[in-house]
């Protein structure tokens, strides 16, 4: 036989989900750092430990014996202890048996939600520049994204048009905030223009506040929980890997009234059952409930970082757009060269030994301005190392 008909015979063979799809940018751009052995700011992690103590403590639990499957739902401490968390911030309260779900990673928590209520047909309106998983997973569940730009430059949503994109096959809108990569924080008024489109319609919130606990000068995180008509529809998606340092651990959380858990929970245990590692999620319970003024800390952690980092980059030719939240920054390189971001980024791995994240991987259909995504969730020789290189481009 032939290797042409081999071939084909293979490719026939070969699924077609996702097709359109390739390797991601991310991917790409993390494979060039190694390469060239660059400086990696692109990754979204803390290349840092937050506490030693939580540490020590998934050692401990490791040791008790708590290595096999956690609870389906979650180790019931520790949702009892978000239980805790959620209404001390946001004057709300969810069931911590029927009500919280621990997953693994806010990715799954995104997918578990998506999946439990998106059918063939249904419309879900994502914001970009939009964290790279949704628009996907739409499309598995048979869904049709509806994009709706954030507007240029301070990234503001357009209410108004909003309204013109809803239509009956809308099922969900997709919010995130703190926005990754801009940083932008849902206001007051967002919420409130939110509501006033949701209320008497079927739609569900899938509300992605993985940076909860990282927003500056005087703003404030407004969780879709804190609003009494979004919370009866909403699944508020968050992450223990970004707060505390871990993300290797695999450790998110949803909490969603119980008639969307029941569903979502269905998805959940026929993807992964549990989240990753009992002793960890046990681990997490204790220091959440030792260390009360953890979100504080880490908030301070990184205005700290961010105020550093901006200082020292201010007189290179790099333009830097504000940071309301979480702990990227855009930076403009227009002065520099108008070379696509994409070019721009591989031109700064392969010259300049430092890795970053081109805009428009952010956008479905690419963007042309042009900004690239840093990440400042280093260690201070590691952020002195990347102003070094950068005030010199």
């Amino acid at each position: 036989m032939s290797s042409l008909i081999v071939e084909r015979a293979v490719d026939s063979l070969a699924g077609k989900k996702l097709e359109k799809y390739g390797s991601s940018v991310f991917a790409h751009i993390a494979q060039l750092a190694v390469q060239h052995k660059a400086i990696n700011m692109a990754q979204g992690f803390p290349n840092f430990n937050y506490s030693d103590k939580l540490l020590r403590l998934a050692n401990e639990y490791s040791l008790k014996g708590f290595n096999q499957y956690a609870p389906m739902p979650g180790d019931l401490q520790l949702r009892e202890q978000l239980a805790e968390k959620t209404e001390n911030l946001y004057g709300t309260t969810y069931r911590a048996d029927t009500e919280i779900n621990i997953t693994t990673g806010a990715l799954q928590a995104v997918y578990s939600a998506i999946t439990s209520i998106v059918e063939q047909g249904d419309e879900v309106i994502i914001f970009e520049p939009a964290f790279d998983c949704y628009r996907p997973v739409v499309e598995l569940n048979g869904g049709v994204p509806v994009t709706i730009e954030l507007s240029f430059p301070d990234f503001h949503i357009n209410w108004q048009q909003v309204k013109k994109q809803i239509s009956p096959k809308t099922r969900a809108i997709v919010i995130n905030s703190p926005n990754n990569p801009t940083g932008k924080v849902f206001t007051q008024n967002d919420f409130e223009q939110l509501i006033a489109i949701v209320r008497n319609t079927n739609i569900v919130i899938i509300s992605d506040e993985v940076y909860e606990h990282m927003v500056f000068d005087g703003q404030q995180h407004l969780s879709a929980a804190s609003f009494p008509e979004l919370k009866e529809r909403s699944f508020v998606i968050s992450s223990f890997g970004k707060t505390l340092h871990v993300t290797g651990w695999r450790i998110g959380y949803c909490l969603a009234p119980d008639y969307l858990m029941r569903d979502f929970r269905k998805i959940h245990q026929f993807m992964v059952f549990s989240a990753s590692s009992h002793a960890q999620q046990k681990a997490i319970a204790d220091f959440m409930a030792e260390e009360k003024d953890y979100t504080t800390e880490i908030n301070a952690i990184y205005r700290k970082k961010r105020d550093y980092f901006s200082a020292a980059i201010q007189s290179s030719r790099l333009k830097q757009l504000p940071v309301e939240a979480s702990f990227f920054m855009l930076l403009n390189y227009s002065q520099i060269s108008m070379e696509d971001d994409v070019v721009m980024a591989e031109k700064l791995i392969k010259e300049n030994k430092i890795a970053t994240i081109p805009f428009s991987a952010f956008f479905n259909k690419g963007n042309k301005d042009k900004l690239l995504r840093i990440c400042f969730a280093k260690t201070n020789d590691v952020l002195e190392q990347a102003i070094d290189v950068l005030n010199k481009v």
